[in-house]
């Protein structure tokens, strides 16, 4: 059974009912055991909720902040393509942002800001953010290694977005579903959506009626045989 019709009540669904647990359970149960992002990878504030579809962008360490040499005019330009990447997010979408080493931050309070104004759902880096103080007061959902001030500008560029990327073993292309909180980041491949989140509903609802009897004075194992969840 679908609970949705749309996007917007999918993830209304999600941000109400759903955690990444019950989610990340239900794609092991379709044989899709490694759809978690690292574990470092964490948000800022631990009441942040991240879910909306996957905008990938590819991030490369510089050595230098504009390159005057070289075969590759992009290099000659500050920050690569990271402008035009967070102009192009969309309502809903989550700028994730890979490939750098993990000498500079990826993300900031001015992303952030231009980021609201799109509507964009927050930003899943594997990597730093920075401005920290600014992203909390903006309340954005970003997912990081942590904090760490020193800047991507003579470090890193923006190469290419809507890319698919491999993020710790986890291929990410285009339009998938991001899904963090707390206990970490997963995502969710586009061709499974419906099929996962309407099973993790069901499970969470389950979980619910077996914390009840449990409560109620149920043991673990009746809870299970009963139920076949835990």
């Amino acid at each position: 059974m679908i609970y949705w019709e749309s996007d917007d009540e999918l993830f209304a669904l999600a941000r109400r009912e759903l955690f990444t647990a019950v989610v990340g359970d239900i794609m092991d149960k379709m044989g899709l055991m490694n759809q978690f992002l690292p574990p470092q990878i964490q948000p800022l504030r631990d009441d942040m909720v991240v879910i909306g579809r996957a905008m990938p962008v590819l991030e490369a360490d510089m050595f230098e902040e504009k390159s005057s040499s070289g075969a590759n005019p992009l290099l000659a330009k500050p920050f690569g393509l990271m402008l035009e990447a967070l102009d192009d997010l969309k309502p809903h979408e989550v700028y994730l942002c890979s490939g750098a080493s993990p000498r500079y931050a990826l993300w900031g309070e001015l992303m952030s800001t231009r980021a609201i104004q799109l509507g964009a759902a927050g930003a899943v880096l594997d990597g730093y953010a920075r401005d920290t103080r600014g992203i909390l007061s903006l309340n954005f959902p970003t997912f990081a290694y942590g904090r760490y001030a020193q800047d991507q500008a003579p470090r890193g560029k923006v190469i290419d977005f809507r890319v698919p990327l491999v993020i710790g073993g986890v291929r990410v292309t285009p339009g998938d579903i991001i899904f963090g909180d707390l206990d970490g980041v997963c995502l969710v491949p586009g061709g499974v959506i419906e099929e996962v989140f309407a099973r993790a509903v069901e499970k969470a609802r389950g979980e619910k009626r077996v914390q009840q009897a449990i409560h109620d004075g149920m043991s673990a194992s009746d809870a299970f045989r009963l139920y076949g969840i835990m």
